[in-house]
């Protein structure tokens, strides 16, 4: 029998740990934005140190950006418990019956067991606040073992629970090598395309490529001169 479609719209947190916002991570935040409006789900930055700065930088409305830490906006046990935090030591993986269950889903550590973006420190920042969320009564999925860009988390998750989907039912493609468009040199010349290979799971699109945010191909271009592991 058909699982029946959800019957509310849910909110999709995501925990910017980062003192700064790189140019990747603007590009995922748009990109999360822009399918949870299209959804007519609603999307929320928290946790920002500076709100009006990121939201001259993003353009994307006030209520989206928050300072408040999700404890703060879900200050009660109860209220916690309709939030399920993205937890890669959860003991279950998200289902579509999660979508009923829950009101929110809060990501905000690390999304697979590969070593994620970013410095050791900042990993250690990620893997303690996942665990620190975890001991505040914010009940956890998973959402499979490879580690996810931001942006594709929220695009599984969203795909689970609004379009009712398991995760065995999504078609994905786990680290791809993606061509990247030729760059041009100063002096007009094309510089020989090239390839890299992406350390992530991603949903595969209706092309068959992996789905990206809008402008992260030209954005990996535009550092070539830099290794993968310097952008991301």
């Amino acid at each position: 029998m058909a699982t029946k479609p959800p019957t509310k719209h849910h909110t999709f947190i995501i925990e910017h740990l980062d003192p700064e916002l790189e140019a990747w991570q603007a590009l995922e935040y748009k990109c999360i934005y822009r399918e949870c409006h299209a959804t007519n789900c609603k999307f929320i930055l928290s946790g920002l140190a500076d709100a009006d700065a990121v939201r001259q930088h993003l353009d994307l409305p006030s209520e989206s950006l928050q300072q408040q830490s999700v404890e703060s906006i879900y200050a009660t046990s109860e209220a916690r418990a309709k939030v399920c935090l993205l937890d890669p030591k959860a003991e279950k993986d998200i289902s579509p019956e999660d979508g009923d269950l829950f009101d929110a889903f809060l990501f905000g550590g690390i999304l697979g067991d590969d070593p994620p973006r970013g410095t050791a420190i900042l990993v250690v920042t990620y893997e303690d606040r996942t665990s620190e969320l975890r001991s505040k009564g914010f009940p956890g999925r998973r959402l499979g073992p490879e580690q996810m860009t931001t942006d594709t988390a929220a695009r599984v998750t969203r795909i689970v629970v609004q379009e009712r989907k398991r995760l065995e039912e999504i078609s994905f493609i786990d680290r791809p090598d993606i061509e990247l468009p030729a760059a041009t040199n100063a002096d007009g010349s094309k510089v020989p395309s090239e390839s890299v290979s992406m350390p992530f799971k991603y949903v595969k699109g209706a092309d068959g490529k992996p789905i990206m945010p809008e402008g992260m191909l030209q954005l990996l271009v535009d550092d070539m001169d830099k290794g993968i592991e310097d952008l991301l």
